[in-house]
């Protein structure tokens, strides 16, 4: 009798309203586990700057409600900055010079406001998600503290010196993130992070990595780009 294979993780880069980018890369990656158990790691940045942010947030909620316990949502600075434009006037001309406005004509119809569940569902997504081998953040975390330290701030817009310096730097896991775009639009896999920010809303694939429990690094990539998707090994 042949072992059971350990579930697969599948974490997804930065979306930003390619709805239809996110329904391929979703089939392909059912197509890949063929019913092997699968968890999956949304890595923030589902609003904003492409054709339809609501319907993305649509089908997100749909798949936590059908799969409770088995999709995280992360937040992203998008999300943050949404949410801090609804709490607080002076917070909406950041998030309108960041590509807000797209987002607020997918909601016409509630008089340029996010609906109400849709805001409710920024509001409780989690900053990160530590699996055990793998801490899955937006942007990137503090090398200098500990990961069950970090700051929410800093975990959905940092940059610098994380991306440069990380590999220096044993934080216990193997780091997950976006937010930092890959024009090249392939993953940027370190020795111990990733940046699956593949720059799918401006031509660039929606990438997912596989994962499982054998080991923290990816197993494996797949795609969605314009014309359909496809997978590839590393």
């Amino acid at each position: 009798m042949s072992p059971i294979p350990p579930p697969l993780t599948f974490a997804i880069g930065d979306i930003h309203g390619c709805l239809d980018k996110l329904r391929r890369l979703l089939a392909a990656c059912e197509a890949h586990a063929a019913g092997r158990p699968a968890r999956w790691v949304f890595l923030g940045d589902y609003i904003d700057r492409g054709p339809d942010s609501r319907g993305v947030i649509e089908l997100l909620m749909q798949r936590q409600q059908a799969q409770p316990g088995s999709t995280v949502c992360l937040r992203g600075n998008h999300e943050q900055m949404a949410i801090a434009a609804h709490d607080d006037e002076r917070a909406m001309p950041l998030w309108l010079q960041n590509s807000g406005a797209t987002t607020l004509r997918n909601y016409r119809r509630s008089n340029g406001r996010s609906a109400a569940a849709h805001l409710d569902w920024l509001r409780a997504l989690p900053f990160c998600h530590d699996d055990g081998l793998r801490f899955f953040v937006h942007a990137g975390v503090d090398l200098s503290v500990p990961l069950d330290q970090q700051e929410d701030e800093v975990m959905v817009w940092m940059r610098e010196p994380f991306l440069s310096h990380c590999d220096e730097v044993d934080c216990g896991r193997f780091i997950v993130h976006g937010h930092t775009p890959q024009r090249t639009g392939t993953p940027d896999l370190r020795k111990r992070r990733l940046n699956l920010d593949t720059a799918a809303v401006i031509g660039g694939p929606l990438t997912a990595a596989a994962f499982d429990d054998t080991q923290a690094e990816p197993l494996e990539f797949l795609t969605a780009r314009e014309g359909g998707w496809r997978d590839w090994l590393r």
